[in-house]
């Protein structure tokens, strides 16, 4: 039987903070662990109370690590929050290699588990078997979605699904961002949920298909068709024809049982709270445990919520090379802050700050809680596919729909996305939306698949996440769909940096 819910929680016994589970009020005793806290403030939910005095000057600690110093003095039972804790963070930093060896030990031995997936001709294996429709150009991104319309209409009950994803770029972008686009796109494109892909260029576009088609490499030809809208008199005709021959092939596809080791799961997180950190996050970390013991890979992006936090992931580089990848990660996305002038730890959102979230420092302990225990196998640039097995950090930005699509382009054919105060995006494969809180749950069950909130409420980290991984793998076979897919939320965002002419 669940034990009864606790009104504070720790989450290390050296914390020097407790979080609210639900609203409390001023003049209220609550116990945490051995600590007895009389409040001194209403605490809101999520919300932080310290649990001993906290001279000015001190750390705050939370997840047994500094999430910043104290800006006054704090009394046991104050609410600690953006008027009285300030970051720790500031330009720069120097680090060093000082590799945890307990963390390789533990991810030695290997478990085992299977999924009924579509196997493509590259060895890659896909979750779903959709039509994608993709354009290389925003200039064709309604013809895109009218073909997606017309092919629905012909082909009504076709496998998974046959999604268009418009975007707006692909012309008058130079240097890097150009770069960045193609790959992105090329990641798509070659996706193994993809059984059928339709790229439909314009013509005179900067990534027409004369300079596209080099960057894809080897493809099966047969899964993937080309269409220049400008050298057909009708293109919704040719179009369709082509729609035609990629569903004629995809016709024999058939799920098979395939290992664990070929699923790559994405993480993200939108819309967080304080309890992202404690639930919902943990529990991914959890799969991430689960997913690299069996042999498998996991996608940690969204960088700006990995400062404060990187020294962690850093000790469990897998060797020095991979140190050294971390660190210019890290580094080189600071640079691009100050590049434009922007404040390097300007974060979190208003939303995290209501939802508890006090400084980066608080929030990239919580993000990189996804991350779990695992070595860092390697660290990938946009659009750059897995290649070494098991835990990978992938740069980009926290943006929920752009880091969403960057972890997709890298070959994940499953995104879990954790959130503590609700958030209804979804990406090109199936999007596992994690609530944090079962209000939330109770509340968005149009938007959230699983509730990591039953923590919370008594039931153990072991029991969940055995029941989470065996969902997940539920969601691979195609047996359950994500509310994403019911809901139609399907898109992508491309990430861009410079000028566009």
């Amino acid at each position: 039987m669940p034990a009864a819910k606790p009104k504070l929680i720790m989450i290390s016994p050296c914390d020097s903070v407790a979080v609210a589970t639900e609203p409390l009020s001023k003049g209220g005793t609550y116990t945490v662990g051995s600590i007895s806290v009389t409040l001194a403030d209403d605490i809101p939910f999520a919300h932080k109370v310290a649990v001993r005095d906290i001279k000015k000057g001190e750390n705050v600690i939370k997840y047994a690590n500094p999430i910043g110093r104290a800006a006054a003095d704090i009394k046991k039972g104050e609410h600690v929050h953006v008027h009285n804790l300030k970051t720790n963070l500031s330009g720069l930093l120097e680090y060093k290699y000082e590799p945890d060896t307990a963390c390789f030990e533990a991810f030695k031995s290997r478990e085992e588990a299977t999924f009924e997936g579509y196997v493509r001709s590259d060895g890659s294996v896909g979750t779903r078997n959709e039509l994608w429709i993709i354009p290389t150009v925003g200039c064709v991104n309604t013809t895109a979605t009218t073909v997606e319309r017309m092919a629905r209409e012909k082909y009504p009950d076709f496998f998974d699904g046959i999604w268009a994803y418009p975007h707006p770029h692909g012309c008058s972008q130079l240097g890097e961002d150009h770069e960045t686009m193609q790959h992105v796109l090329r990641g798509l494109i070659r996706h193994p949920n993809a059984g059928g892909v339709l790229v439909l260029s314009l013509g005179c576009e900067n990534n027409c298909l004369e300079n596209f088609r080099p960057v894809l490499g080897d493809i099966d030809e047969k899964r993937v068709k080309f269409l220049v809208t400008q050298d057909v008199e009708d293109e919704y005709e040719s179009a369709m024809a082509l729609i035609d021959e990629l569903v004629e092939n995809m016709k024999n596809d058939r799920r098979t049982a395939v290992s664990a080791s070929k699923l790559v799961l994405g993480f993200k997180c939108g819309a967080s709270d304080a309890f992202s950190g404690v639930t919902a996050n943990v529990l991914c970390g959890r799969v991430t445990d689960y997913i690299v013991r069996h042999g498998g890979s996991s996608i940690l992006t969204e960088v700006p919520e990995m400062f404060g936090a990187e020294t962690l992931l850093m000790r469990r580089a897998a060797n020095e090379e991979v140190f050294s990848q971390i660190v210019a990660l890290i580094n080189d996305f600071k640079t691009y802050f100050t590049r434009y002038n922007q404040t390097i730890y300007e974060n979190p959102s208003p939303g995290n700050k209501k939802g508890g979230i006090t400084t980066l420092e608080e929030k990239s302990l919580g993000c990189t809680q996804k991350g779990g225990t695992a070595p860092v196998a390697g660290v990938l640039e946009i659009g750059s596919p897995v290649k070494n097995k098991g835990l990978n950090l992938l740069t980009g930005p926290g943006n929920d729909l752009v880091s969403l699509t960057n972890v997709i382009a890298s070959g994940a054919q499953i995104v879990l996305f954790t959130t503590g105060r609700g958030n209804p995006l979804g990406g090109a494969v199936p999007t596992i939306k994690i609530s944090s809180n079962t209000p939330l749950y109770e509340r968005k069950k149009h938007w959230i698949d699983f509730n990591a909130g039953v923590i919370l409420d008594g039931k153990s980290f072991d029991d969940v996440t055995e029941s989470f991984f065996s969902y997940i793998l539920d969601v691979a076979s195609g047996r359950i769909k994500t509310r994403n897919e019911l809901n139609g939320y399907k898109d992508i965002g491309i990430f861009k940096d410079g000028v566009t002419l």
